[in-house]
């Protein structure tokens, strides 16, 4: 990685770099001492234009059109800022690659650090306006000194380009702290992505405001439109082909550990998509039973079980969210194969409970009733059945929720209140994971030994339909004998 010429602190919009301010200083204990009055002169001139005319909209430009139409219409009269946020320092001088909030993309469709989307009211509605940091300053040296200028991280779009692009006039961000401190009216800000802008407007908001719009936006993503569907099935198809991978390499993730798992899942997310939706989690044997196993630093054994819950997330930022557990060696034991089969026939039970009118927590109930039934037939609780449900002594082995909203973040709309979230009821659009689990804890007395060690889990991304539902991820098969012989079909 190149040593920059750049100030310990990179430009950002609370401290703009302009020829009338101080000159952008230099990195302690870098080669160069200075520029010269000769070099500054000389990188100002003699680059050609380059800027872009005659761009076409982002393909999801409509839909945030209307989405910010519908955010208007709900807060007439007020001010509203809906920040991108800042880079994040992962260590020293180095970022942490850049996620704008979901919030911001889903109403603007840029992914651009320091990016805020302001609506102005007026009197029919509201003026917007997307604030971002114009193409890197030649005159002051911006664009090669400055960590975050042209030279270093590549181009950004100019003012112009991006209302091209985007379809929202465009301003310099730069300016936009000292607007907020002046301006007057209710204003609203989604908190927690940009401390400068939140500092600007800090005698004009109040956590009970902000809240509601922050609740507002997550309610507005729980129904999705068709470019967002489309965005999910592209995530999960993406999704599908990576788990394919895996099987693939699997003697190799033997000879290293659940590394190799990861990161050969993590190919097909950065090839296909922008990133993995999540840090995935590759667990075998007895780690198949920490729910959120990220370590990913285990062994991959032969006669064990792999279980891999993992997601591509798409260049728009929508993730799949899927878990299939596979026998490493191509086939699920006796005492595996029963564990399986019991999730699986809970998986459909849940799966089956999903369709236009049923309650939020209707797939769950009835993916919890067969996996109790189970556990209280295989004599590891003691029944009758209702009397375990209404105790939740199933949850000792089963432990979490059996799905979640899924759409730009893995777990979508979580800011939604819960009586349109947890306690409503499905509509066509929504989007769902069903995936129960059981899991034995290695160190759990209370069950047989031969059940030690063993989790499982099988999830899968759910669209409700007008008339039921479609399961996203069907191209991954789920019956424990199509899924030993899809691998074996893959590995041959």
């Amino acid at each position: 990685m190149a040593e920059e010429l750049t100030p310990e602190t990179p430009e950002t919009p609370e401290t703009p770099e302009t020829e009338s301010e101080e000159p952008i200083k230099q990195r302690k204990n870098g080669l160069y001492p200075g520029v010269s009055d000769e070099l500054a002169e000389n990188m100002k001139s003699g680059w050609a234009d380059t800027e872009l005319r005659d761009l076409k909209p982002v393909e999801q430009a409509e839909h945030t059109a209307r989405r910010r139409a519908a955010l208007s219409a709900r807060f007439p009269g007020e001010r509203l800022v809906i920040p991108a946020g800042n880079l994040k320092t992962r260590s020293n001088d180095t970022e942490y690659s850049f996620r704008s909030s979901v919030e911001y993309a889903y109403l603007t469709g840029n992914q651009t650090e320091d990016g805020v989307l302001v609506l102005e009211p007026t009197a029919d509605g509201h003026q917007e306006t997307i604030y971002l940091l114009p193409r890197s300053d030649r005159e002051n040296g911006e664009f090669w000194l400055s960590g975050q200028g042209e030279l270093w991280v590549g181009r950004r779009h100019s003012l112009a380009e991006a209302e091209q692009l985007y379809g929202i006039p465009a301003s310099d961000v730069r300016e936009l702290p000292q607007k907020l401190k002046e301006a007057t009216g209710p204003v609203r800000v989604v908190r927690g992505y940009d401390a400068g802008i939140e500092a600007a407007l800090t005698d004009k908001v109040t956590g009970e405001r902000d809240e509601e719009l922050r609740v507002f936006l997550s309610e507005m993503r729980l129904i999705k439109d068709d470019f967002e569907i489309g965005e999910l099935q592209k995530a999960v198809d993406s999704t599908v082909r990576g788990f394919e991978d895996v099987v693939k390499v699997l003697d190799k993730a033997e000879a290293t550990s659940e590394r190799y798992v990861e990161g050969t899942f993590f190919l097909r997310a950065r090839v296909e998509g922008n990133d993995v939706g999540y840090g995935t989690i590759a667990a075998a044997g007895p780690h198949a039973c920490t729910l959120h196993w990220v370590r990913n630093d285990g062994p991959v054994r032969s006669g064990d079980l792999l279980l891999l819950d993992a997601g591509v997330e798409t260049h728009t930022y929508y993730t799949a969210d899927v878990t299939r557990t596979l026998p490493i060696s191509g086939r699920f034991s006796e005492i595996q194969k029963k564990v399986y089969d019991a999730v699986h026939e809970a998986q459909e039970a849940g799966i089956a409970a999903v369709k236009p009118g049923a309650k939020y927590r209707d797939f769950h109930d009835a993916a919890q009733r067969v996996l109790t039934e189970r556990l209280v037939e295989w004599g590891l609780v003691e029944g009758p059945v209702e009397r375990v449900l209404e105790l939740g002594l199933q949850r000792r082995w089963t432990l979490h929720g059996t799905g979640h909203m899924l759409g730009m973040d893995v777990h979508d709309c979580a800011a939604a209140r819960t009586e349109t979230y947890v306690d409503g009821t499905l509509e066509p659009g929504m989007v769902l994971t069903v995936e129960p689990g059981l899991y034995f804890q290695a160190d759990d007395l209370t069950v047989p030994e031969a059940y030690r060690g063993i989790g499982v889990r099988i999830e899968d991304d759910i669209l409700v339909t007008e008339d039921g539902n479609r399961n996203l991820s069907a191209g991954l098969p789920r019956r424990s004998d199509e899924v030993e012989a899809w691998m074996a079909s893959l590995k041959g």
